[in-house]
């Protein structure tokens, strides 16, 4: 008999930049960390890769289209919430069209915030990979 191999929920993360500011949504009426701010975000679909997740996301969210070379990768999170996450994050300073809440129903805030200043209700492993980038550490363990 063989045993099923061990699983992770993998998941992007888009820090969009502009000047000196970020773009953060506060969520909305999804049972999950309510009125806190995060980033675009979501799970992989599977039979994609972490940018072109990443690509469809910023759409299905915000509206936009981001170019394939216009994300790189940042940070990786390896994460223990309920159960065990890994956690990309790739940054864009450039897209084309206009930011749009794409998710009323989901997101009830969408707009920029020095990345200096943040929130003080942000989702705390959001904060923690915003302070990793800002301090170029590209892998971190959280949750454990």
């Amino acid at each position: 008999m063989t045993k099923d191999r061990f699983k992770v929920i993998p998941a992007v993360h888009i820090f969009l930049l502009k000047d000196d500011q970020i773009l953060l949504l506060r969520r909305f009426n999804t049972g999950y960390q309510d009125g806190n701010y995060s980033v675009l975000a979501g799970h992989l679909d599977g039979d994609e890769d972490v940018i072109a997740a990443a690509q469809r996301e910023a759409s299905e969210e915000a509206g936009i289209t981001i170019n394939y070379q216009d994300l790189r990768v940042v940070g990786v999170i390896h994460r223990k919430s309920v159960e065990e996450r890994i956690d990309f994050f790739l940054v864009a300073d450039k897209w084309t069209g206009e930011i749009t809440n794409m998710e009323p129903a989901k997101c009830d805030e969408l707009d920029w915030y020095p990345l200096k200043k943040l929130p003080d209700n942000m989702i705390p492993y959001v904060r923690k990979a915003i302070d990793n980038y800002m301090e170029d550490k590209l892998f971190d363990v959280y949750g454990f």
